[in-house]
């Protein structure tokens, strides 16, 4: 393809209707109701007042715990129903079946039992009457239900088959009703089913940081993201692939859905990406790759960073300290691809004059002051991570009274906790099916026997458990949310790789990864998918493509299982310097050769020289890095010379 300059002075615009066809169809939290007048308002002060309670319980509430869990289910089967219409595509206003008015008082209802009978009901110890097993059945029932809705079919069938597993085979009382009082009682009425661990971070935590989210968009902070991504690198060769890497890095960390960050910034992106000359399939998959990438971004990482410190059992400010070497290599990866497809397609970038000023960005750096002062609470120890949460939505109003643009009033205010409210709905929901899935696995032994039965299989050998693992996420992970996702990861997967000797920090990374890289691999890549539907490209083709970009993603866990060094785990601050240096070779060098040209275009047998090179670099050992650099070294000078003498004989044509 020759120089771009003709290039357009602005790529066209998505239309507002394009985006939401696309986030109906790929998200789910977007087929929503539609509420007017009178009934809006009632739906807004509900959402408004769920946003209200769940700051009150994470800083001040000193009630049972039972209390907390089941108000906050409750209230999320409320809303759920309320908000979610049975199936996608009702447009009747204001309209909700007598079905759905029957389920949401008997689902609600059922939640709110346990809340006013909590003391009752933790006294009574195993002794349940039928009746109470029936409100649990309908609880468990209301929660998938909402699932279904707000989240989708892929996670109710995992959920689906650990449940029927253990009413069929994995208890062992021989009656069935018996089993069945059993596991309802469980799933229901103790805190190893629906209220452990993921809905208790998640009402503690979680939703607090969603609001938070809710707010820092409402000060202009993702617009300000972009603009800054294009003032640092519009300019440059391919300018709006890498303006689409780096603001949604930023971007997705906050928003923790690979979709929606696909959509929302892949709407300004992938337009620009394609009028620079770009293949639609590939500008769709820059955008899915880089706002999957979002998701183990720090210092957010999609609120699973917060589940992470609990499930392990290490501060806040552990985790994201030790992501931030793989999260690097995962986006330089993708850049480094998008700068060689530039290169190898002669684009340009954007004008000078089409970008904003980086003077005038600076002026206002002040949005990302609540971001940077939660991470300085969080990481410090300074405070609980709610109340550094809390007063970070304090913090995001301030500084928003510094910009008339996007001044934080109290319209605004209350949009932002109806939205919240709104998104907590998904990840509470998620996180109870989470839950029942823990819950089926741990009661029946089933986390033991597969841990078992993978480690028999892999015998001694840590690559085949290391396999074996990575598609059970792949696999568990597809179109579920990345709360709930890494939830499932860490009560299913992460054990086998810790059986295998894996430390434990790392074993929860690796889970971690490859739930998340489900949203861009086939079949089900549905973050691809929405990237496709903005780039108008061929599905498939983008997933493929989007998952040769995140190929960082596919090895980096391996490397940090077998050499922990690279999450910063048993080292010291000269072997974490050397380790960077030698990764961002290795990444460079293994982008490289899936995009076929450095300096000039790559044969077979150099491109396989190269990705040798590449992956010897990224893992962490002094051997394999010194032949790695040889081979990439040698490749990479073959390369230079060739493209000078071809340069040569141009200019002597």
């Amino acid at each position: 393809m020759s120089d771009n300059n003709n290039m357009k002075t602005s790529a066209p615009e998505v239309s507002k209707e394009t985006i939401d066809a696309v986030m109906k169809k790929y998200d789910r939290e977007s087929n929503t109701r539609i509420w007017e007048g009178k009934p809006k308002i009632a739906i807004t002060l509900i959402l408004v007042a769920f946003s209200l309670w769940c700051i009150y319980i994470t800083l001040f509430a000193t009630f049972l715990e039972e209390i907390r869990l089941t108000s906050f289910m409750g209230l999320i089967i409320l809303m759920g129903f309320l908000i979610y219409p049975a199936k996608k595509g009702e447009q009747k206003p204001n309209h909700i079946p007598v079905y759905d008015i029957i389920f949401t008082i008997l689902g609600t209802g059922s939640y709110m039992y346990f809340t006013f009978n909590a003391n009752k009901i933790i006294n009574q110890g195993t002794r349940f009457e039928w009746y109470q097993i029936i409100i649990g059945i309908i609880a468990i029932a209301a929660l998938v239900e909402v699932t279904r809705r707000c989240v989708g079919i892929p996670i109710l069938v995992v959920a689906a088959v650990f449940v029927i597993y253990a009413l069929t085979i994995g208890l062992t009382n021989p009656e069935f009703f018996g089993r069945l009082k059993y596991l309802v009682r469980n799933l229901f009425y103790t805190k190893e089913g629906i209220f452990s661990t993921p809905v208790n971070v998640c009402s503690k935590f979680i939703v607090v940081f969603i609001i938070f989210g809710a707010f820092l968009e409402k000060t202009g902070i993702s617009e300000f993201f972009i603009k800054l991504a294009n003032s640092v690198a519009g300019r440059f060769a391919g300018g709006p692939a890498k303006v689409a890497v780096i603001s949604s890095a930023l971007c997705g960390m906050v928003s923790g859905s690979s979709v929606g960050n696909t959509v929302t910034t892949g709407s300004v992106t992938i337009p620009m990406m394609k009028e620079t000359g770009y293949k639609p399939e590939f500008a769709g998959a820059v955008e899915a790759a880089s706002s999957t990438g979002g998701q183990i971004m720090p210092p957010i990482m999609g609120a699973a960073a917060f589940l992470m410190a609990d499930f392990v059992g290490v501060p806040y400010s552990s985790i994201i300290g030790r992501a931030i070497l793989p999260a690097v290599l995962y986006f330089l990866g993708i850049f480094i691809s998008v700068h060689l497809e530039a290169k190898k397609l002669r684009l340009t970038g954007i004008p000078k004059e089409q970008l904003p000023k980086i003077s005038k960005l600076i002026k206002k750096i002040y949005l990302l002051l609540p971001l940077v002062m939660l991470v300085v609470w969080v990481s410090g120890n300074f405070m609980t991570m709610q109340k550094a949460a809390a007063l970070a939505i304090i913090l995001s109003i301030v500084v928003s009274l510094f910009d008339k643009d996007n001044r934080i009033n109290f319209k605004k205010i209350l949009e932002a906790l109806e939205q919240g409210g709104k998104s907590a709905i998904t990840v509470g929901a998620a996180c109870g099916v989470a839950g029942i899935i823990s819950g089926a696995i741990t009661m029946t032994g089933l986390a033991n026997d597969m841990i078992n039965a993978i480690v028999g299989v892999a015998g001694n050998h840590l690559i085949i458990a290391l396999v074996l693992t990575m598609l059970c996420c792949i696999v568990l992970g597809m179109g579920v949310p990345t709360t709930a996702n890494y939830c499932i990861m860490a009560a299913t997967t992460a054990p086998i790789l810790i059986r295998m000797g894996v430390p434990t920090m790392a074993a929860h990374f690796f889970v971690f990864y490859f739930g998340i890289v489900a949203d861009i691999t086939p079949p089900v890549a549905l973050a691809a998918y929405a990237g496709s539907a903005i780039a108008k490209s061929n599905p498939m083709k983008t997933a493929f493509q989007a998952s040769k970009l995140a190929i960082a993603a596919f090895i980096v866990p391996y490397m940090f299982c077998y050499n922990p060094a690279m999450l910063l785990i048993n080292t010291n601050p000269l072997d974490v310097a050397f380790i960077c240096v030698t990764s961002v070779l290795g990444v460079f060098g293994l982008a490289a050769a899936l995009e076929g040209y450095c300096f000039t275009d790559m044969n077979p047998l150099i491109r396989i020289l190269v990705a040798a090179g590449g992956l010897m670099l990224i893992h962490p050992s002094t051997t394999t890095d010194l032949l790695g650099l040889l081979l990439l070294v040698c490749g990479l000078v073959f390369l230079y010379i060739r493209s000078k003498n071809k340069q040569i004989k141009t200019k002597a044509n």
